[in-house]
């Protein structure tokens, strides 16, 4: 199984930014994707922002540019940028990772991001 390790989350200001780190257990380069999703209490888990197979980058309808997702292939990390940051983005991010076998995902534990003044 592929082993995730979540980091970054933490308080910060309306307006303010955070950057999140995935940390894989194996090479990033050969997994089917890779990505965000995020759930608040009493909300469904929702995406953030991905990448496919094909290194194409896919984001959630919320996002509206605000959010960058990028990779460092040689660490094996995955980093979701969170700039513009507003109270409705409060919630725990989730990392995942998906192999092309077999396909079910796998799940870090998730990061807690707070947005408030």
């Amino acid at each position: 199984q592929v082993q995730l390790v979540e980091s970054g989350g933490g308080l910060v200001q309306p307006g303010g930014s955070l950057r999140l780190s995935c940390a894989a257990s194996e090479s990033i380069s050969s997994l089917r994707g890779m990505g965000w999703y995020r759930q608040a209490p009493g909300k469904e888990r929702e995406l953030v922002a991905e990448f496919t197979s094909g290194g194409a980058r896919n984001y959630g309808e919320f996002v509206k540019g605000r959010f960058t997702i990028s990779r460092d292939n040689a660490k094996n990390t995955v980093y979701l940028q969170m700039n513009s940051l507003k109270p409705e983005d409060t919630a725990v991010y989730y990392c995942y990772a998906r192999r092309f076998y077999p396909p079910s995902p796998y799940w870090g534990q998730g990061t807690q991001v707070t947005v408030s003044s």
